[in-house]
């Protein structure tokens, strides 16, 4: 067996237009997987799709566009990835929203809810939406992309950090309902990436220099770094493994001192 074969199985990637969630899906693709391209951007998830498409054969990716603000756009985000694609075997919760930089103080009620209605609430719905098939079937892997902002301080991303540490603990939980069924939950933890969601981040070079100082690596990650942590967690080399974050930084939350 092939721990790290998706052949066969049907993976729903949100955000998946750009960035990370592009990396996940054109590596679960190189995998085996039927994967659905989805974001808000139709004519963004089409380039994606025709790209995968391009190296694997028509039909390997689809694009069924969404807004994660919007619970009857996720709804039908899962049926029309069933209707397309038959059941689906890996969900991969990516997109999120961060609107506001600067300290708590200064952010606004609709800025934090859309924050946590985004980055929490949506991953809720839309678990709730497409789990119920995988404890039905008693296998499935669903990954929550978080952040290393769930594990530390900031006083530029505060709201978008607290979060992200409750999606890890949305994982925990969800991980424990499901575990009895077969059906894993598990989150990535990327450090600083170079894409357009952060960009405000890695363009800043104080706030760039800051970072890759106290990095053992130096550098800050490229998206496709991330994407073989999804491809563990979905694959069969994952099958004991729930309720876990794993972190993908470059070493930068373990710290380098003197």
């Amino acid at each position: 067996m092939n721990l790290f074969d998706l052949t066969g199985k049907v993976a729903v990637i949100t955000g998946s237009s750009r960035g990370i969630g592009r990396a996940i899906a054109e590596a679960m693709a190189d995998h085996g997987a039927k994967v659905v391209i989805s974001s808000r951007k139709a004519d963004a998830c089409a380039e994606a799709a025709q790209a995968i498409n391009g190296k694997h054969g028509d039909g390997t990716a689809i694009v069924i566009p969404a807004n994660i603000s919007s619970k009857d756009d996720l709804q039908n985000l899962a049926e029309e990835s069933r209707r397309q694609l038959g059941k689906i075997d890996i969900l991969v919760c990516n997109a999120a929203s961060n609107p506001y930089y600067g300290p708590m103080a200064g952010i606004t009620d609709d800025q934090f809810r859309k924050i946590l209605e985004n980055n929490v609430i949506a991953n809720h719905w839309f678990i709730s939406m497409v789990a119920p098939e995988m404890v039905e079937r008693g296998e499935g892997s669903v990954i929550i992309v978080s952040s290393i902002g769930g594990l530390t301080s900031s006083t530029m991303i505060g709201a978008y950090n607290i979060s992200k540490a409750a999606d890890f603990q949305l994982a925990r939980n969800l991980a424990a309902e499901f575990g009895p069924s077969g059906v894993r939950v598990n989150c990535i933890a990327p450090g600083l990436i170079r894409t357009d969601f952060a960009r405000a981040l890695w363009e800043n070079p104080d706030t760039l220099k800051t970072v890759t100082r106290h990095t053992p690596m130096r550098r800050i990650g490229e998206p496709h770094e991330i994407a073989g942590a999804a491809v563990y967690l979905a694959s069969p080399a994952s099958t004991f493994m729930t309720g876990q974050t794993i972190v993908v930084d470059g070493g930068s939350t373990i710290g380098v001192g003197l």
